[in-house]
């Protein structure tokens, strides 16, 4: 990004990413163009198939962060060469790797899933490919994460997996033990707590002995999107995948084709800045955004049409600017785009719905209650339902926005606090799980932006609506829920 330094926002960003960072004021519309580090998601399913491939793989402008380190530490263990190698992508090397050899002897390691689900789901099926024993554990959190479903599906492919005191596993921490090979065939598994259950075994699946017939049976698969990138990544790889058939994926046995290969901008992380173009009544850009991708995030094109603003993509830059107000609507199957969505509906003038998200309880954090919680904290009027939120139109004001180690919690405050006076993020620092650059990025972002209105005319055009719409609804919305959650 360029541009000159300006007084867009009126606060600056602690060097150190600080345990309460003051989350920027915007002054006026944001004018920016940015660009995001790599997709996390493509990343890591393209990290996990290098190390089972035939041969040494390349991944240029790769995502570096957090996840993705605990991902190549973890495939380091089992026995992958991952080196460093000089590229052209702005935000860090490329990636060499090269494969794991599953049939060579190996003892007993020990991986550090952190607080990813990536690794501590896609890595226990080829931790049970090669031999011995691979304990593992990640961060408190991560112990209460659903993990029943991948380790059950192990035992049912005949893999051993047993808990630290030998008994039986449902969660982190558990032991894999590997005999060099898994037989495969068909498995009926339940993932309706989350779809990288499914992925997980998909990526892993050419590699067994008779392939994988995955059927699931239970309440719909959630994310299905995330899915369809998995199979689309496996058939970039020459691997064969029959999905014609509803919860039925067949993956034919055989090798997993090495590759040099591109990762995109991660769209969903893009969220942040693109709706930063609404919080502001402002305008960003983002170039290089693809034609055609298996990313979850490319959703923003639609949600930010729906709340108002104008978006266009053209000659490969998607262009978003935010209109007069942001308008509350109905939203269905958000997935990790939720908590973003929500922090523009708790700018909105209207009420919004948010449905179909009731697996993010399982997420870093139980984002539905985070959401509610902090959304109300700074004087929002928000409430969860079975499968997501309601969200009416309240007069916002300053506080403490806690993160709960949760990185998307992080920048939906962040969001918050471009159109609200006074918010502060607990634990800026977390946003490193998959953008370590966040901080750096968003003061970038507003330092293109010239300093247009003051922070008196701002707020009032930001939040005058907001009030007003709060007044309007008070007899209906609020009436009839029983008042703003606390």
């Amino acid at each position: 990004m360029t541009g000159a330094t300006s007084t867009a926002a009126t606060t600056s960003l602690p060097a150190d990413g600080g345990p309460h960072w003051p989350a920027p004021f915007a002054q006026g519309p944001v004018d920016a163009t940015v660009t995001v580090p790599g997709s996390k998601s493509l990343t890591n399913r393209y990290l996990v198939l290098a190390a089972l491939a035939d041969g040494t793989s390349r991944l240029r402008a790769p995502l570096h962060s957090r996840d993705s380190a605990l991902m190549i530490e973890a495939l380091r263990q089992l026995g992958a060469t991952i080196t460093e190698v000089p590229g052209d992508g702005a935000f860090g090397p490329d990636l060499e790797i090269t494969p794991i050899s599953l049939a060579a002897p190996a003892g007993r390691t020990g991986i550090d899933c952190g607080l990813a689900g990536t690794v501590m789901r896609f890595v226990p099926p080829v931790a049970a490919l090669r031999h011995g024993q691979t304990l593992f554990d990640g961060d408190p959190h991560a112990r209460k994460r659903p993990m029943g479903t991948i380790i059950e599906a192990l035992t049912g492919l005949g893999v051993a997996v047993n808990a630290p005191d030998g008994g039986p596993a449902a969660s982190l921490p558990f032991t894999v033990h590997g005999t060099g090979e898994v037989r495969g065939g068909h498995l009926v598994i339940d993932a309706s707590a989350s779809s990288q259950f499914v992925s997980a075994l998909l990526l892993a699946g050419a590699r067994f002995t008779d392939g994988l017939h995955l059927e699931h049976v239970g309440p719909p698969v959630p994310s299905l999107d995330h899915i369809n990138m998995t199979v689309a990544v496996l058939r970039g790889v020459g691997v064969s995948v029959d999905d014609s058939r509803p919860d039925h994926w067949v993956v034919a046995p055989g090798s997993i084709r090495a590759f040099d290969h591109r990762i995109e901008q991660d769209l969903s992380n893009a969220g942040p800045f693109l709706a930063a173009a609404l919080a502001t009544r402002g305008t960003v850009r983002i170039p290089d955004w693809p034609a055609e991708t298996t990313q979850v995030g490319d959703l923003w094109r639609s949600i930010l049409t729906t709340m108002g603003a104008t978006v266009t993509l053209e000659n490969g830059t998607l262009t978003v600017t935010g209109g007069p107000e942001i308008k509350g609507a109905d939203f269905d199957e958000t997935s990790e785009l939720a908590p973003t969505v929500a922090a523009l509906c708790a700018l909105a003038t209207g009420p919004s719905r948010l449905s179909g998200i009731a697996h993010l309880r399982g997420h870093e954090t139980d984002r539905l209650a985070a959401l509610v919680a902090e959304i109300n904290r700074l004087g929002g009027d928000a409430e969860e339902t079975s499968d997501g939120l309601i969200i009416r139109p309240a007069a916002l004001h300053g506080g403490v926005v806690q993160s709960y180690a949760d990185h998307r919690m992080a920048t939906a405050g962040a969001i918050l606090g471009l159109a609200v006076p006074g918010v502060e993020v607990e634990d800026i620092g977390t946003t490193a799980k998959t953008m370590p650059d966040f901080p750096q990025l968003w003061t970038a972002m507003l330092a293109q932006a010239p300093a247009a209105a003051s922070a008196a005319g701002h707020d009032a055009a930001a939040h005058g609506a907001a009030a007003k719409g709060a007044t309007a609804t008070d007899n209906t919305a609020k009436d009839s829920t029983g008042g703003t959650q606390h």
